[in-house]
């Protein structure tokens, strides 16, 4: 059920696109700065990804987030086989914790997340981030998958994998090190 080609989004810099079915190729390749969620993606998702976030709320092809040196992706792993399709050379593989969990656990400043500036210059928590982007997906394209996962949201949380570029957790470490 693919409905979008290959190579969509590629070299975005900005913007939105939600996406009721799944990608090609290469969805998201060279992505720096758009945000959009789709329900599955072929081969080479996310390469060489420099900024953005990317929500896959299905299966990806192999070799997801080849190169990958910027940006967040948040794929639900449903049959636990995506650490197998992901090309970790370059990224590294994080549970998404419950918000509570995070706050608790890590302060602010380690947060892979953008500066939320509508909520007072607040830091969003992966789960809030996650699930708002899930909620616009299914208000603006109605899908099935989207209202499955939010119906049973703690169930669809622990499924989800959060994909980030290993320089950014290096660089966290040594500031933890440091400071």
């Amino acid at each position: 059920n693919i409905i979008v080609g290959n190579t969509v989004l590629y070299g975005a810099i900005g913007g939105e696109a939600f996406f009721n079915g799944v990608a090609g190729e290469r969805f998201a390749v060279r992505n720096s700065g758009a945000t959009t969620v789709v329900e599955g993606t072929g081969d080479h998702g996310c390469e060489y990804m420099t900024g953005g976030t990317v929500v896959v709320l299905g299966s990806t092809g192999r070799n997801f987030a080849a190169g990958m040196s910027g940006g967040i992706a948040y794929v639900y792993d449903e049959d636990g086989m995506f650490a197998k399709r992901c090309n970790t050379s370059m990224a590294t593989l994080e549970k998404v914790l419950p918000s509570a969990e995070q706050i608790a656990k890590m302060p602010q400043s380690e947060w892979h997340a953008p500066v939320d500036v509508k909520d007072g210059g607040e830091r969003l928590t992966d789960e809030q981030i996650l699930k708002g982007l899930i909620e616009r997906h299914f208000r603006h394209t109605g899908s099935e998958r989207a209202k499955a996962l939010l119906a049973d949201w703690e169930n669809a949380r622990i499924r989800f994998v959060k994909v980030l570029p290993t320089d950014c957790c290096l660089i966290n470490k040594d500031i933890k090190k440091r400071y």
